[in-house]
């Protein structure tokens, strides 16, 4: 309980921390908010007090601490453009970037740790064919594999659509379709950083004596590899997996821009773009508690598979 503890302390505090050093991060442009929500042609007087209305003309702490307050009790305020709600805007948005991260999450894991696996444990061509396309995979940044899928697959072959999203409850089979491609251009540069972090951790786990013991003992190599080198392996792999997570977010903003899905990426820069305040906290608000849950997901696992983790 006192590691979950601490890092749940840990977790709350980043929030915090996050969170006020974004609001002091934008809080230069907020002098300009008001005068691009009422336009070039207005006078001084109406952006003056515009900016009084909305409360820009208090000291930056202030208007953050009035902020944070809204926020924990789950007023995230409004946008200046649209009136929506902050909260309204993300939760029509979240699901698309949750399910894409997710994805992206499930498939590079598996797939890393297998070729990684695969790598350490075959050796020879296998091992150098599967480190030649995990090093290629983790130089090529993820909207140069979109553009290359979306040539072939959507304008060449006309197999998948090349923008738009289709929501799951609609049509199951087109949701899948639509995030094919997407999933595919941030999966790829993942699986290469997961592949090669489990191979080094692996290759350096087969050398350790208790292997040779086990070995030694009669237990088959399948054992040996999978259960013993694996376990105690698999700290760094996820590890990986959870540094990994922070670049899918990042990849998946630009992703979302080149497949037009509605998602929290494409929201966080048409607010950025406006300079609507409220909706860029909320947005990078939402970002980090995605990573936030994951880091603690990726914690709570590494504590499981290793026990001296929870007493260190």
């Amino acid at each position: 309980m006192p590691f979950l503890l601490k890092r749940l302390i840990s977790a709350v505090s980043l929030i915090f921390a996050t969170s006020l050093i974004v609001f002091l991060l934008i809080s230069p442009a907020f002098g300009d908010i008001a005068r691009n929500v009422l336009g070039e042609n207005a006078s001084a007087e109406q952006v003056s007090q515009l900016n009084s209305e909305l409360g820009f003309d208090r000291p930056v702490f202030v208007q953050y601490f009035d902020w944070l307050v809204g926020a924990l009790q789950g007023d995230l305020g409004t946008s200046l453009f649209t009136s929506q709600p902050v909260w309204a805007a993300i939760s029509v948005r979240m699901p698309v970037t949750v399910a894409l991260v997710v994805l992206v999450t499930l498939l590079s894991g598996i797939i890393g740790f297998a070729v990684g696996i695969i790598s350490a444990v075959r050796r020879g061509w296998v091992d150098k064919t599967l480190q030649f396309f995990a090093t290629l995979g983790d130089a090529l940044p993820a909207f140069i594999i979109a553009l290359f899928l979306v040539t072939v697959f959507a304008i060449q072959l006309g197999w998948l659509p090349a923008t738009g999203y289709t929501d799951f409850r609609a049509d199951p089979s087109a949701w899948a379709l639509s995030l094919v491609m997407p999933v595919a251009a941030l999966t790829i540069p993942a699986i290469a950083g997961i592949a090669q972090q489990v191979r080094s951790s692996m290759l350096s786990m087969m050398r350790q004596d208790y292997v040779r013991t086990l070995r030694s003992r009669g237990l088959s190599e399948t054992r040996v590899v999978l259960v013993h080198v694996l376990r105690n392996s698999s700290t760094t792999g996820l590890t990986a997996l959870a540094v990994q997570v922070v670049g899918i977010l990042g990849g998946a903003v630009v992703i979302e821009q080149i497949f037009a899905l509605p998602g929290l990426g494409s929201l966080a820069i048409e607010a950025a773009v406006r300079t609507d305040a409220p909706l860029v906290l909320g947005a990078v608000l939402a970002y980090v508690v995605i990573v936030v849950i994951v880091n603690l997901l990726v914690d709570l696992a590494v504590a499981w598979l290793n026990p001296k983790v929870r007493l260190s």
